[in-house]
């Protein structure tokens, strides 16, 4: 931001002008208006621009009345930038990765050199002879950033840089990037120089045992101040930020691990060190967790360091361990165990657990060794490239250019070995059906490249081959091949005659049928149905393949067009698009549409409303599956079409039930309740059954918020849904006289049959109507007289709590639908609590005790950062407890039940003495006194173990009942304390047990 820009915003605020000779900067300081602008959303500037700006302007050397040039003066304004430099770093949290990315170097080492000063470190003084456990928390703090900052600079001007590219000429430009790439280059010299001293100040860090602080903007403000009224707070153990000892030392081990790794291209010794601060900064990740405010590690990054130092230097205990993938290659080139190499190759073209860069690389170096004479490498070679080849053709890349040309002379043994590497990469059981096509393909494009037919015949008669390829394919394969190489012989008296026999008609028909069937460009299978229909006009070419399905609906019209042409061209047009739609080929479906909407706009209003139609629904599910997934909402055309389609009123269009439950389905995804609510006409309610359950699912939506009273939609949605589940029964008079149930069946007094409804349901993604909808269909399951365990929902008592007629529910469809819906609902979002609660409820409601368990402590895990923090008491009510103490009842896991009884609001003491006193417990028993901690329930386990003679046992109890912690004196805050950090350990130790 400039000066002006600054006065600019200054004039047009409602706050008062500053005078026009007062620097901009200092009104920030004075005004307070620093950390109102950091505040913002997206404060424009932004942190980093301002830290250039401030420092630009406080290094701008001055001029003299002689017009010498003179450094920088120490003056007030200057010293104020500084400082306003230092405050917007304090307010990024001192966070290396921003700085780095946005600031240069000779930017951040001015600012952190500022940091050195203003923290009270002499300057001139070698950091590596000063004691960082004597020095203020800030202070040793300050030490080691700016020695962090110092090696990974190193280690970041190792890698190599992309250049930009140049932009047009411009001396000053030019001359102020030559300045700042020499001033750079100056300081890394320093910066290297000073490497070793910089490593001996982390690793020092690393035996500190205390917590340090880093300055915030208060403190930077207290050091403005005069010396007389800071009172030394900023040199105190509770200054500035507090930065744990772990999340320090994690940090400082990944960035000494990266100097370390850097250091050893050059001496390889120094990986065991690097290998040790990787490994224990994964080790201190798992203790702070991932979610630290001062320690960002790149995990990913972390791991392929990790990666690489198990490979350059194995563990001593690596032969007990199982080697990465990585480590198995590595050893085998330097022994030379080619053949292993292929056969880890092999195996990982199913797990593809390796990078093909990877691969690529070994490739290479086994070329190279083959260039420098190694005859040997050369078969070596050529199966290393097959395997890398079917790797990518499974992966859906291109054949490369490599194994063109080792493939250019093949023989028996390669084709062997390929086909050995085909078999042996693809699981048919597993596999998918465009993983199949594209081996499938490729095997074609190996016979198609081949000129000896024996090599041919080798593949087609292959096992895999024959289960990929149908008949008919493979027969054109070698009709195909046939034609293209009349000189090859089949037997040993040439039959050349044989092949100079001219293709009948009946041959290029097929061939062309062929083609019409693969394509999916609209020219071109116009052109082809132009060229069938000039060769023959007996045959009806639609009927070409019996993949090729067109709705009943649509089929009567375009079958009615009389020009067979246009009925077999809009035909296939329209079948291959919705095929593309089906399989998520958007790009193709839409040209397909488009092409088809052309031709028939010309002769049928109705088949272009068709279409139309069609085109629509595209629409919604190619918007659904890609920027909607993101959250993002449709343009406004593509919600006014949807409206116009449900508001529809032209006679004899034949319509697609789907296309109308996709539309419905789409308003309320994207949440146009008032639509829906308000604005939809009468006429539709009556006449589309999706409409009308759209609008009550949407009212209702709109009501939740309401009193109980107010919500007389769910009540007409209650009773919808009811009618949709009962069932009518025919009743027949025997001889006898007496009359029988001869059948049920699904009412067809409502709007819909409840298949239809469970259909439309899982076409909905928005977590609001699909909780309504669950919470609905669970109050109706747990109407039924017969039911022993509720089941809980959200918003379950918005529904009435009975029905008249209890015998007209098809209770049995309505547990099915619950299920159903329950599993449709999770996989939308597996980690929304309420819906966890509800699968655990049904398990529990069925005897399936181990997997409601699962599902009660997922339900748990997913709402308190897996049990990091404290589990809300609407998701564990005392009802979920109970039923989880049951559970762990019936388990005999009677240990965890005794735990669980502390759970309860009120604790269940007579559960717990009880469960306590069970000896067939099947859990860890004792191991698990560390969670208990009510005193009550542990003396009790003392005066148990003691009446039984179990002294081991007695001293644990005695010893957990001993913890400082759990005395009865504490505060309560620490009782709660100790509470939690309980019942956080034995939900982790539960989920591993359970998950």
């Amino acid at each position: 931001m400039s000066v002006e820009a600054a006065d600019r915003e200054a004039a047009t605020s409602s706050r008062p002008c500053t005078p026009p000779q007062t620097c901009w900067f200092e009104f920030l300081l004075e005004e307070s208006l620093l950390e109102k602008h950091l505040r913002k959303p997206c404060p424009d500037p932004a942190p980093v621009q301002l830290i250039v700006q401030f420092l630009e302007q406080a290094s701008k050397p001055s001029v003299n009345e002689q017009n010498q040039v003179q450094p920088p003066p120490d003056n007030k304004r200057n010293r104020i930038l500084k400082l306003l430099a230092l405050k917007v770093a304090a307010h990024l949290k001192w966070d290396l990765d921003i700085l780095e990315k946005s600031l240069s170097v000779p930017v951040l080492n001015m600012l952190l050199n500022e940091l050195l000063c203003i923290s009270k470190v002499p300057p001139g003084t070698k950091h590596v002879d000063m004691d960082l456990a004597t020095l203020p928390p800030t202070t040793a703090m300050a030490v080691l950033l700016y020695n962090r900052w110092a090696i990974r600079t190193i280690v970041q001007s190792s890698f190599p840089v992309k250049q930009a590219k140049p932009g047009p000429p411009q001396l000053s430009v030019m001359n102020q990037m030559q300045q700042e790439k020499e001033l750079t280059e100056n300081i890394l010299k320093v910066l290297k120089e000073q490497a070793a001293d910089s490593i001996l100040v982390l690793e020092a860090a690393l035996k500190l045992n205390k917590d340090l602080y880093v300055h915030t903007m208060r403190t930077l403000d207290l050091l403005a101040m005069e010396p007389g009224m800071v009172n030394g707070e900023t040199e105190s153990s509770t200054a500035g930020l507090k930065v744990k000892t772990e999340e320090m030392q994690c940090q400082v081990c990944y960035d000494l691990g990266a100097a370390y790794f850097q250091q050893g291209s050059t001496n390889s010794a120094v990986y065991e060190n690097a290998r040790e601060k990787f490994f224990r900064t994964k080790e201190l990740i798992a203790e702070i967790g991932s979610l630290s405010l001062h320690c960002t590690i790149d995990e990913k990054r972390l791991a392929g360091y990790c990666q690489a130092c198990d490979v350059l230097v194995p563990s001593s205990d690596s032969t007990s361990q199982q080697l990465t993938p990585y480590s198995q290659v590595h050893i085998c080139l330097r022994s030379g165990n080619y053949q292993e190499v292929i056969q880890i190759f092999i195996e990982d073209n199913l797990t593809l657990s390796l990078p093909v860069q990877f691969r690529q690389s070994v490739l290479r170096e086994l070329f190279q060794k083959a260039q420098q004479g190694n005859e040997a490498l050369d078969e070596i070679c050529f199966k290393v490239c097959a395997c890398n080849t079917v790797r990518d053709i499974l992966e859906g890349r291109t054949i490369s250019v490599q194994f063109n040309q080792l493939f250019l002379r093949p023989n028996k043994e390669k084709i062997d070995f390929l086909l050995e590497v085909c078999s042996r990469s693809v699981n048919l059981e597993k596999a998918s059906e465009s993983l199949k096509g594209n081996m499938a393909a490729f095997l074609k494009n190996v016979c198609l490249g081949l000129e000896d037919l024996q090599y041919v015949f080798m593949i087609s008669s292959h096992e895999l081959f024959i289960t990929l390829l149908k008949d008919e394919e493979r027969k054109l394969l070698v009709d195909q091949m046939r034609k293209r190489s009349p000189r090859v012989n089949l037997c040993i008296k040439p039959v050349t005659s044989f092949y100079d026999i001219p293709a009948s008609a009946s041959v290029n028909i097929g061939q062309l049928e062929h083609q019409l069937i693969l394509s999916v460009d609209p020219w071109r299978i116009r052109q082809i149905l132009i060229e069938l229909h000039g060769m023959t006009s007996e045959r009806q070419f639609w009927t070409v393949s019996n993949k090729w399905e067109v709705p009943s609906v649509y089929s009567g019209v375009i079958l009615g067009i009389k020009d067979n042409l246009t009925r077999d061209l809009v035909y296939i047009l329209m079948a291959k698009g919705l095929h593309c739609s089906t399989v998520k080929d958007f790009s193709h479906a839409k040209q397909l549409f488009a092409a088809c909407l052309e031709l028939v706009t010309e002769f049928s209003p109705k088949l272009r409303q068709v279409m139309l139609n069609e085109m629509l629904l595209l629409d919604i599910h190619t918007h659904e599956a890609g920027t909607g997934q993101a959250g993002e909402r449709p343009p406004s055309d593509l919600i006014s079409r949807v409206r116009g389609y449900l508001e529809m009123r032209l006679p004899d269009i034949p319509l697609r039930q789907v296309i109308a439950e996709e539309c419905v389905a789409f308003m309320l995804n994207w949440r146009e309740n008032e639509y829906l609510t308000l604005q939809v006409p009468a006429f539709l309610l009556q006449s589309n059954p999706y409409v009308k359950l759209g609008q009550l699912l949407a009212a209702t939506c709109k009501e939740l918020p309401g009193p109980k009273e107010s919500r007389r939609t769910a009540k007409d949605l209650w009773e919808v849904v009811v009618q949709i589940c009962s069932v009518s029964s025919q009743h027949k008079r025997g001889n006898d006289g007496r009359v029988s149930l001869i059948k049920q069946r699904e009412s067809t007094l409502g709007i819909m049959y409840r298949s239809e409804l469970l259909s439309f349901i899982k076409k909905l993604r928005e977590p609001l109507v699909l909780t309504i909808i669950l919470s609905l269909f669970v109050k109706l399951h747990n109407v039924r007289e017969d039911i022993v365990n509720d089941i809980t929902a959200e918003h379950i008592s918005i529904w009435p709590s009975s029905i008249p007629n209890l015998q007209s529910v098809d209770f049995e469809a309505v547990a099915i639908t619950v299920k159903e819906l329950v599993r449709y609902t999770l996989s939308i979002n597996p980690n929304n609590h309420s819906w966890l609660i509800i699968q655990a409820d049904i398990y529990f409601a069925t005897n399936q005790y181990s997997a409601a368990l699962h599902y009660y402590l997922q339900a748990g895990a997913v709402c308190s950062d897996f049990f990091n923090k404290a589990v809300p008491p609407d998701v564990y009510t005392d009802q979920v407890i109970k039923r989880m103490i049951k559970c762990c009842s019936l388990l005999n896991c009677h240990t965890q039940v005794a735990i669980l009884c502390q759970f309860l609001r009120e604790i269940d003491y007579k559960t717990a003495f009880k469960s306590l006193q069970e000896q067939n417990s099947h859990d860890a028993m004792d191991s698990y006194y560390d969670y208990i901690w009510d005193v009550t329930i542990l003396e009790y386990l003392t005066y148990l173990h003691h009446k039984r003679g179990e002294t081991d046992k007695r001293q644990i109890a005695i010893k957990a009942i001993g913890q400082t912690e759990l005395n009865a004196s504490n505060p309560e805050e620490v009782l709660q304390l100790a509470a939690q950090r309980r019942k956080k350990k034995f939900l982790q130790a539960m989920a591993k047990l359970y998950f």
